[in-house]
């Protein structure tokens, strides 16, 4: 059976820092394309080929109030915190005994690992089945430990064979689950540093929260005239909480991350212009409203929320830049909970300026 020698792994380590790498002495594999987000399979994170890959995630997703993300006339959140990142890796149950042979019997291709994948029996029959242990691939940390081997892939057991999952494998940081699959009793969480916990899966949630268009009501709608403001709002019930539920099956463990719009901050889109309030940022009211609706006779009045355009647009308009930024939390299974960063959500739409040299009331 082909397995990493000390002076391949060391090759593989320095290779780190130039790219990703594929080692194909016979049927093992060091590493593999970067595969895409995909939905959760019943079981095993298949890729949908037959085959076995550590970039898709057995977590379920589900949105109970705000959309479940199929209106293309949204997006996902940008974080505030330019440092701060989802998870880079985890583990989570792939297969029962009785998977996992059936597994091996009929296909036997794709992950064992991160970044170690194996095509045939081999690895499968050899640690899996027979006994013979074999050795973890966890160069980032350098542990190289050595897994005990099973017997009869643990047949009658109640449990589940556990792999790490990263959806970015190329991630510096996927390298810190580098254990190859192993045996989790069943109700158990495996005592590892990278074992799923219900903030895991909030910031995995965080990943899928979609939120709705930006595009604000204006008055004057279709043109905007020189040196008159523009108000700007938006309607109660336009922007309501997006709650996303992210549960890892056969584990307990789920969380909830909500997301609450908060205050909307305009940018003109051009340098002749001023904005009200003068930091650009309109607050939700009480009512989840934003702003004040535009009332008759209201034309020379400043608007609590709006923009007061200095120069007319010369056949191409102005990109109004609305964003709006959405608080996030989260509780998880075993009573945790509490913030994550803000996230934003930003569009554009046109104005155009006309310039009036009289007018008359």
């Amino acid at each position: 059976m082909p397995r990493l020698t000390a002076s391949l792994r060391t090759q593989l380590v320095v290779g780190l820092a130039v790219g990703s790498l594929v080692w194909t002495a016979g049927t093992a594999y060091a590493d593999k394309p970067v595969g895409g987000e995909a939905k959760p399979p019943p079981q095993g994170g298949s890729d949908g080929k037959g085959g076995l890959s550590a970039s898709v995630s057995n977590i379920q997703v589900t949105y109970p109030s705000g959309g479940g993300g199929g209106d293309d006339k949204g997006g996902n959140l940008g974080t505030v915190d330019p440092d701060w990142k989802p998870p880079a890796c985890w583990y989570e149950p792939a297969f029962t005994p009785e998977q996992l042979k059936k597994f091996v019997d009929t296909d036997s291709g794709g992950d064992v690992g991160i970044h170690e994948s194996w095509w045939g029996k081999g690895l499968w029959t050899d640690h899996y089945r027979d006994g013979k242990p074999a050795e973890n691939f966890d160069l980032q940390a350098a542990r190289n430990s050595s897994a005990e081997g099973y017997k009869d892939y643990n047949l009658g057991k109640d449990g589940y064979f556990w792999r790490g999952v990263a959806p970015d494998p190329n991630a510096s940081d996927s390298w810190d689950c580098g254990r190859i699959m192993f045996w989790v009793d069943a109700g158990q969480i495996p005592d590892d540093p990278n074992a799923p916990t219900p903030k895991t899966l909030a910031e995995y949630a965080y990943d899928k929260v979609k939120v709705p268009d930006t595009k604000v009501e204006l008055k004057p709608e279709a043109k905007s005239t020189v040196n008159l403001p523009t108000w700007v709002w938006l309607d109660k019930g336009t922007f309501k909480d997006v709650k996303v539920r992210a549960e890892l099956p056969n584990t307990g463990l789920w969380a909830e991350t909500t997301a609450k719009p908060v205050a909307l901050h305009l940018e003109p889109g051009t340098e002749d212009a001023e904005v009200f309030p003068a930091s650009g940022d309109c607050e939700i009211n009480d009512d989840g409203s934003i702003g004040t609706p535009y009332t008759k006779g209201s034309a020379d009045k400043t608007p609590p929320c709006g923009i007061r355009y200095l120069r007319a647009t010369d056949g191409t308009p102005y990109q109004l830049s609305a964003s709006v930024t959405w608080q996030v939390s989260w509780e998880g299974s075993d009573g945790s909970g509490g913030d994550l960063p803000d996230g934003t959500f930003e569009t554009t739409q046109d104005m155009n300026v006309q310039e009036i040299q009289s007018i008359n009331r």
